[in-house]
């Protein structure tokens, strides 16, 4: 579709632990526009608040926002309330969606009654019972804040001793921490365009889970395009991304994350709704292997974010 006369705000930056994060993906975006012809303007959000963000849509005047906020305000709602407030389009999930998918609590009712597969887990809130965090569950396991990303205060915990430090780490990003069993397998992860899966990424991290370390940093993480998978496996890891997207409602671009375990069982792990956008994250390598270079993934996200309305 044409997006002449459309003026695409490219929303970036934050107060979030994923800020530094935010500005890599929303200058790669930002370029990526200018390369299409677009009329495009980066947008650096100082401070997370509805005026902040009426502000810059007005001074700007932009159309249609290309939410790259990683994180906290940018993902879990807050920031597409208020656009849905003021009637601007934008990018990703809607409000409901994104809250719901960045918090990993609620994620996981939605994966249940969607009939999904997901580690077994409980909830940790803060002041809670310290028996209650091993009950029926089996070390090793996996501890994480309820609503962050990146991998930020996640812990991977082996003995007893060491679940308090996790649980105390967690808890500095909420007052929800969920703790879930280890499952040893492949590290996948599926995007979905447009309700599409596209190929699945293999992540192979030198460290022990793929962390924030081996996410960001260069030559710590192996990434295999289209993943070699048993064709059984890797149908069913499709099909189980875009129910876990359709779960969570939603819309444009997100990326599932998942586990194949050694006896070839795929977990859902978690919905990322607003994923990584340099031009070697994850979902522009799954879209490259499907034929969709970085500057044509970012404009027809744009242009799906024009045709959907908001309010």
């Amino acid at each position: 579709m044409s997006l002449e006369g459309k003026r695409i705000g490219v929303m970036m930056g934050g107060l979030s632990a994923e800020k530094d994060i935010s500005y890599k993906s929303g200058q790669a975006v930002f370029s990526a526009l200018k390369r299409c012809g677009l009329d495009a303007v980066a947008l650096d959000i100082r401070r997370e608040t509805e005026e902040e963000i009426r502000s810059a849509i007005v001074r700007s005047g932009v159309d249609i926002v290309f939410i790259a906020m990683h994180g906290g305000f940018g993902e879990d709602g807050r920031l597409q309330h208020i656009l849905e407030k003021i009637n601007v389009s934008y990018t990703g999930p809607q409000a409901r969606s994104s809250r719901m998918a960045m918090d990993k609590i609620l994620s996981c009712r939605s994966f249940q009654k969607a009939g999904l597969l997901i580690p077994k887990h409980r909830v940790w809130r803060k002041g809670g019972s310290r028996f209650f965090a091993d009950l029926f569950l089996s070390y090793p396991l996996v501890v994480k804040p309820s609503a962050q990303g990146s991998s930020i205060g996640v812990s991977f915990v082996d003995t007893p001793e060491s679940l308090s430090e996790a649980l105390h780490l967690a808890l500095k990003f909420g007052d929800e921490v969920l703790i879930e069993e280890f499952i040893k397998g492949r590290e996948i992860t599926v995007s979905v365009l447009d309700g599409n899966a596209l190929p699945i990424v293999e992540i192979i991290p030198k460290n022990q889970f793929f962390d924030f370390e081996a996410k960001y940093q260069k030559g710590m993480t192996e990434y295999v395009v289209p993943a070699v998978l048993d064709e059984a496996i890797a149908r069913k890891a499709k099909a189980d991304a875009v129910a876990a997207y359709r779960a969570l409602g939603c819309r444009h671009s997100s990326r599932v994350d998942m586990i194949v375990s050694k006896d070839g069982r795929v977990y859902v792990l978690e919905v990322n709704t607003i994923p990584g956008m340099t031009e070697t994250s994850l979902l522009p390598k799954a879209a490259k292997a499907a034929g969709i270079d970085f500057d044509q993934l970012c404009r027809k996200i744009v242009e799906m974010a024009c045709l959907s309305k908001d309010i």
